[in-house]
C-alpha cells in the first residue's frame, strides 16, 4: 500500500489487463525460482516504524500531511488515518552492529519528526493503539485524503456488501457496528522484515508461524480500545473484524480472511502461497502497468512484479511473504505484522532481536514443522497470546509451558544461538535479549497500561484517565528506558483540570424504554439513588427524559403501574456532545434550568452529565 495509487481501476477492460499482469508475475516469480537468480548469499533486515501524531491534550491529530511535508524526507509515508505516519527504514545486513544502526536511524527520524510536530504544539507516541482514539476518530473525516485510501475503502465496503461488525470481549466488552474501513487506522505496528534465501523459504516461512504465539505474547502492547480492556494486543482481533469482507450466508461454508494467520503448513515454493492468496482473495486494487513481466525477463531484466505485488499488499497475514528488487537482484523476505508498536524505541529493538534471532537459530528438527508440531495447535498458540499474552499457556511439541517457561527455556536460548550465529555484536545481543529476560520476568507494555489505567479510574473518570496514561506513556517514552523500568502514574503529582465533557460524564448508564412502565422507572431511580433517566426508543436513539422532580409531582395524580414512560417523559431534551467544553455545557444547564445534561454522538447516547459531575 506504499505506492501512490491515483485511482481505483474500474473498467472492465483495464480490470482484466491488471489480472493477466497478475498471472504473468506469477508465472515470471516461478521461472526466476527455477533459475535460482535470487540473492540467496546476503541475509538483510528491514523495519517499518508505524506511530502516532497527538496534540497538546494527547488526543489523535490529523496533521499528517502537512507533518510530512514539513518533514521532506523520503523515508516518511502516509498511513491510512491523518493523525498517524511511518517511518521506512533502510536494509541493513545482518552482522556486526546491525541493530544499533537500525535504532541510530529510527531515533535520528522520530527526532526530526517530533522536532516538526512541536511546532505544531504535537507530539509522536509509539503505541499498538493509542489509548485516546474515540469513535469520533474513526469517522471517514479522519482518513488521509489520498485516492488510494478512499479506493481502498470502497472496494472492501463493496466486497463487504454492508457494515462492518466488531464484537471482542476480554474484561470489558466493544460491540458495534461501523460503516468504513477506518477502525483499522487505531492500530500501529513495528514491522519487521528478514531476507529469506528462495531455496529456504517455505521452511523459513512455517517456522516463523510456529514461534509467532511465544514472540507476540512477550510483546504485547494494545489492550485497550475506546476505554475497555479487551486483549492483550487487541490488535489482532481488531485488525482482523475491521477488514472482515466475508459475507454472513444461511449455508455453512468456510470463507478465508483477508487478514489472518492462515491454516494450514505451507508447502512447495513462495509462488504456491501467492498462488493460494490470489485463488481466494479478490482483486480490490488495480493500476496500469505497462510492460508484462514476462516481456521484461526475457529481455534480461529483473522485473518488480507490480501487479502481484499490489495485490499480496491487501492480502493481510499476520507473517507476509514479500517479494522485491533490489541493486538489481531479486531477494524474498518474511514480514513480520504481528509486533505493536512501542512501548519505547529499545523495547522495538529488542523484539527485533528476538524474532531475528529466534528465525535465524532454527534448529535442525523445525526444517520440517509438520512433523514437530500440528498447525491447529500453532494457530490456537498464536490466539491465545493475543488474548492473554505472557498469562498463556502454550502447547509446544507435545507439551504444555507457560509463556514464561517457553521462552526463558527453549527460545531464548535459539535466539542467541541465531544472532552469534549470524555475527552481530555481542554488546547487541546481550542488551537486546537481556531486554526481552527481563520483560519476560517483569512488566510488559500492555500489563503496565492496565495497571495504570486502573490506578487512575480510581480518581478520574474513563475519559480523563486515557488521557492521563497517554502523557504518562509520552513521558516515559522520552525517558529511552525499556518497559520493564517506566515509572508508573502518581496520582499525588496529578493536577490537571478537566476542559471537555467526555471527560467527566458518566458512561455506565441507567437507560429505560419508552414502553417501560413509571413504577419500574421510579423503582429504579430509588434503587441507585439517581434523578434523571435518558430515554431510548426501538432504534436505540435519545428520545426523552424521566426527572425525578417531575415524577414526584405527579405521584398524586397519576397511576405509574398504569403509565407508560413515554406519556410522562420530556420529549424536547436539551443535549450537549462530548467535544463541548465543560463551561458552555454548565451555561447550557443554566441557560434551561436543568440539572443534567444527556451526552450524544452521532444520534447515540454516550453518556450523562449532570451538576454533581461539575
Amino acid at each position: 500500500m506504499g505506492e501512490m495509487i491515483t485511482s481505483n481501476t474500474k473498467g472492465i477492460e483495464a480490470r482484466m489487463a491488471f489480472v493477466q499482469h497478475l498471472i504473468d508475475d506469477v508465472e515470471t516469480l516461478e521461472l526466476l525460482l527455477q533459475n535460482q537468480v535470487f540473492e540467496d548469499d546476503v541475509v538483510r533486515i528491514g523495519a517499518e516504524q508505524e506511530l502516532c501524531i497527538i496534540d497538546k491534550n494527547y488526543r489523535p491529530y490529523g496533521i499528517n500531511l502537512k507533518l510530512l511535508e514539513e518533514i521532506n524526507d523520503p523515508h516518511f509515508t502516509t498511513e491510512l488515518a491523518s493523525y498517524n505516519i511511518e517511518i521506512n527504514l533502510d536494509p541493513f545486513e545482518l552482522k556486526g552492529n546491525c541493530f544499533t544502526l537500525v535504532e541510530n536511524q529510527l531515533r535520528k527520524l522520530l527526532q526530526k519528526a517530533n522536532t516538526h510536530a512541536q511546532k505544531h504544539k504535537g507530539h509522536l507516541l509509539l503505541a499498538g493503539i493509542l489509548p485516546t482514539i474515540g469513535k469520533k476518530e474513526v469517522g471517514l473525516d479522519h482518513l488521509t485524503p489520498i485516492p488510494r485510501y478512499f479506493a481502498l475503502n470502497e472496494m472492501l465496503k463493496a466486497c463487504k456488501g454492508g457494515d462492518f461488525n466488531l464484537k471482542i470481549r476480554g474484561v470489558d466488552e466493544l460491540y458495534l457496528k461501523h460503516d468504513s474501513v477506518m477502525f483499522e487506522a487505531c492500530n500501529t505496528s513495528f514491522q519487521m522484515h528478514l531476507q529469506v534465501p528462495s531455496h529456504d523459504f517455505v521452511q523459513s516461512y512455517n517456522w516463523a508461524q510456529a514461534i509467532s504465539g511465544p514472540v507476540l505474547a512477550v510483546c504485547c502492547n494494545s489492550p485497550l480500545l475506546m476505554g475497555r480492556e479487551l486483549w492483550k494486543e487487541t490488535r489482532i482481533a481488531l485488525f482482523q473484524q475491521s477488514l472482515d469482507t466475508r459475507k454472513t450466508a444461511y449455508a455453512l461454508r468456510n470463507q478465508t480472511p483477508r487478514v489472518g494467520f492462515g491454516d494450514h503448513w505451507e508447502e512447495g515454493s513462495v509462488a504456491e502461497i501467492l498462488k493460494k492468496d490470489i485463488s481466494k482473495h479478490r482483486v480490490l486494487l488495480t493500476k496500469p502497468i505497462e510492460e508484462s513481466s514476462l516481456e521484461i525477463l526475457k529481455k534480461g531484466e529483473i522485473p518488480k512484479l507490480p501487479a502481484l505485488c499490489l495485490h499480496n499488499g491487501t492480502v493481510y497475514r499476520w507473517n507476509r511473504p514479500c517479494y522485491g528488487v533490489g541493486g538489481g537482484k531479486p531477494h524474498l523476505r518474511i514480514e513480520n505484522r504481528y509486533i505493536p508498536s512501542g512501548p519505547s524505541v529499545i523495547d522495538e529493538l529488542a523484539n527485533f532481536a528476538f524474532w531475528v534471532g529466534l528465525m535465524k537459530g532454527r534448529p535442525k528438527m523445525f526444517d520440517d514443522m509438520p512433523s514437530q508440531m500440528d498447525f491447529k495447535t500453532v494457530k490456537t498458540n498464536f490466539i491465545k497470546a493475543a488474548r492473554t499474552g505472557k498469562e498463556t499457556v502454550f502447547l509446544w511439541c507435545g507439551e504444555l509451558y507457560s509463556a514464561k517457561k517457553l521462552v526463558l527455556n527453549k527460545l531464548l536460548p535459539i535466539a542467541y544461538k541465531g544472532l552469534h550465529k549470524c555475527g552481530v555484536d555481542e554488546d547487541d545481543i546481550e542488551r537486546l535479549l537481556g531486554i526481552i529476560e527481563e520483560r519476560t520476568k517483569g512488566m510488559s507494555g500492555e500489563q503496565w497500561q492496565v495497571a495504570n489505567l486502573r490506578t487512575l479510574k480510581r480518581r478520574f473518570k474513563t475519559d480523563k484517565a486515557l488521557v492521563l496514561l497517554t502523557k504518562k506513556m509520552v513521558e516515559n517514552q522520552s525517558q529511552n528506558l525499556p518497559i520493564h523500568q517506566w515509572e508508573h502514574v502518581n496520582l499525588e503529582n496529578i493536577r490537571r483540570k478537566p476542559t471537555l465533557v467526555k471527560e467527566v460524564m458518566t458512561t455506565h448508564l441507567f437507560k429505560l424504554h419508552e414502553d417501560d412502565s413509571v413504577s419500574m422507572a421510579k423503582a429504579i431511580m430509588e434503587w441507585n439513588n439517581i434523578h434523571h433517566i435518558p430515554v431510548e426508543n426501538d432504534q436505540g436513539h435519545l428520545s426523552g427524559l424521566l426527572t425525578w422532580s417531575y415524577l414526584k409531582t405527579l405521584e398524586a395524580t397519576t397511576d405509574f403501574n398504569k403509565t407508560k414512560v413515554s406519556d410522562i417523559m420530556v420529549k424536547e431534551v436539551v443535549t450537549t456532545s462530548p467535544e463541548m467544553k465543560i463551561e458552555l455545557a454548565k451555561k447550557l444547564m443554566d441557560k434551561h434550568e436543568i440539572g443534567c445534561l444527556p451526552v450524544v454522538f452521532d444520534n447515540t447516547l454516550v453518556g450523562i452529565i449532570s451538576k454533581k459531575d461539575f
